[in-house]
């Protein structure tokens, strides 16, 4: 089951990015069996990395709901990020800095939630996650405003919107 669920994630994946260049509807028949091969290959080497690293892929997933939040989750982040790019600016333009690293607990349950959010921290300019300590994140933070800030003033509502994905 996980084989076959990584094999289409990686097909639609491979139609997304090449669509626009074929005869049959938006792909060549040739692009389609390429796609095919290779997300066979992506499937069988993705299914032998979860497998290795004891993840698993929950049903959850299939849920169109989980689908519509992850899609508002990104518009989310994205524009979080973009806000992010001005305040990190703003701070190099004036050196109005206060560096540190702060421990924040997200109540994630999920490994994969938690990875999310480490991940969206990192990519958002001006915090890092620096290590995962069990379902806790240590964070760098370019600006803090207090020793002991609040999970929402390092990462925003990002956790609340991983939690309703993942959980």
């Amino acid at each position: 089951m996980l084989f076959v669920l990584l094999a289409l994630f990686s097909f639609i994946v491979y139609l997304v990015l090449t669509a626009g260049s074929g005869s049959i509807g938006y792909w060549s028949a040739s692009e389609l069996l390429v796609g095919v091969f290779f997300a066979v290959v992506a499937g069988f080497v993705s299914r032998a990395f979860f497998s290795k690293q004891k993840i698993e892929l929950s049903t959850a997933f299939l849920n169109p709901v989980r689908w519509i939040y992850f899609f508002v989750y990104l518009v989310y982040f994205f524009f979080a990020m973009a806000k992010a790019n001005f305040d990190v600016a703003f701070r190099v333009i004036t050196g109005k800095i206060r560096p540190g690293i702060v421990r924040i607990k997200p109540g994630l349950k999920t490994t994969l939630g938690t990875v999310m959010l480490a991940n969206s921290i990192t990519l958002t300019p001006g915090t890092l996650s620096v290590e995962i300590e069990g379902k806790d994140l240590h964070v760098h933070c370019l600006n803090l405003k207090s020793k002991k800030p609040e999970l929402k003033e390092v990462c925003g509502n990002f956790s609340q919107w991983i939690r309703r994905i993942t959980e």
